[in-house]
């Protein structure tokens, strides 16, 4: 990373967020920017601002009419695709999100306890003779993206290559942006061919999965258009897979390091509900972004129409000003108001299927391996610009 001299009250970085970093260094160097400014401007690529503390982060998420949806990836202020409903505003976000809410309430994602919880059960059955895992290849990966499949009616045996797609989209590194991006459009084209042939099947012979179910939503009066419906099969590919992994996959990184934690939940599993929010808060591992619609200045910096701003998660949620000692995890913090899964108009619609997941995963896994730890020669990396840690090698007695 180079440092310029501070320009119109916002200090100047060039760093790539497609860098590959030891875990811990992306939310270290989070915590130095928030510590030197508010704002700070990376030249990197077309150049895009960054909001480094609670307040401006919080506030810009609930104000989608400053900072749209419109582009919601920094390096992207001109995007090709469209996902629906995130990418959305207004009222036609609206009437997306009250025909999905149904499907994602408390009470719709409860009826699936029972069977994500046998399969989180299958899996780690798998692993409990072996004495070592990658937790994310081994479980993390595999834990939500089967869920999702059978969630949108598609065939178990298409794991793999959704994997595959996946890591090409959310986890592509390298030191030139273009060629990054050739790699995430080309498996978002090939995401997009496959979801293609879903729709149509779904439409000769419909069933009762989401697919089908957003055959019949209507926007402003009118059935969505199979180019719609394409927009949203593809948002619900990049939504359902990686967040839930990157959860899973930091909460056992934290507990193999943190063996007190662990043995608490160990020893009190009905903690770990308040854990999950508490990893959520300490590893926040979303990085999004918006466009700006207008000229406007936050804390001093003036900041151009057009121009994209990044509201990275992991610093609104260590954030000094707003929490007490936030880089500790304490299971007892109350209250615990962070924005792991965003705010506003936006925050996540599937947060009630994500936390059940993730509280499962939990509960299954210390219920069968309940001590473990970090591999000796574990190397673990994280990304600047996205979600989760490429692996955790872990090893436990058998």
């Amino acid at each position: 990373m180079s440092t310029d001299a501070p320009t119109s009250g916002c200090p100047v970085h060039s760093y790539s967020p497609h860098d590959l970093r030891p875990v811990g260094e992306w939310t270290g160097f989070f915590d130095d920017l928030r510590q030197e400014a508010p704002v700070v401007k990376n030249t990197f690529g077309d150049g895009y601002y960054v909001f480094t503390r609670y307040e401006d982060i919080l506030a810009a998420y609930q104000d989608p009419e400053t900072f749209s949806n419109d582009a919601v990836t920094v390096l992207e202020p001109n995007p090709s695709y469209l996902w629906i409903p995130h990418m959305l505003g207004g009222e036609e976000h609206m009437q997306w999100r009250r025909q999905l809410g149904p499907y994602f309430s408390p009470k719709a994602v409860a009826k699936l306890g029972d069977h994500i919880r046998e399969w989180a059960g299958e899996l780690i059955d798998s692993l409990v003779e072996r004495g070592s895992c990658d937790v994310m290849e081994d479980f993390a990966f595999q834990f939500p993206t089967t869920i999702f499949l059978e969630l949108m009616g598609l065939p178990p045996e298409d794991l793999d290559r959704f994997m595959v797609w996946e890591s090409d989209i959310l986890h592509s590194h390298g030191t030139d942006p273009d060629e990054v991006l050739a790699r995430r459009m080309a498996a978002m084209n090939a995401v997009r061919d496959y979801f293609r042939g879903v729709i149509a099947d779904r439409r000769a012979q419909p069933g009762d999965d989401l697919v089908s179910q957003a055959l019949g939503f209507q926007i402003d009066g009118r059935p969505v258009s199979d180019e719609e419906l394409l927009s949203y099969c593809q948002f619900m590919f990049m939504a359902g897979l990686d967040t839930v992994a990157a959860a899973i996959g930091y909460s056992l990184y934290h507990l193999a390091e943190h063996p007190a934690d662990r043995r608490r939940l160990v020893a009190e599993p009905e903690t770990i509900p308040a854990a999950i929010e508490e990893i959520l808060r300490v590893y926040a591992f979303t990085i999004p972004a918006r466009k700006v619609t207008k000229d406007i200045e936050v804390a001093g910096c003036p900041i151009a129409k057009g121009s994209m701003v990044q509201l990275p998660i992991k610093s609104a949620t260590r954030d000094e000003t707003a929490f007490d000692h936030p880089y500790e995890v304490d299971f007892d913090r109350k209250p615990n108001n962070h924005i792991g899964f965003g705010a506003g108009q936006h925050r996540c619609l599937g947060s009630h299927l994500a936390r059940l997941e993730w509280r499962i995963a939990l509960e299954e896994w210390h219920k069968r391996i309940p001590d473990y730890r970090l591999a000796d020669d574990a190397a673990i990396h994280e990304l600047g610009r996205s979600s989760g840690l490429d692996a955790v090698p872990i090893v436990w007695d058998v």
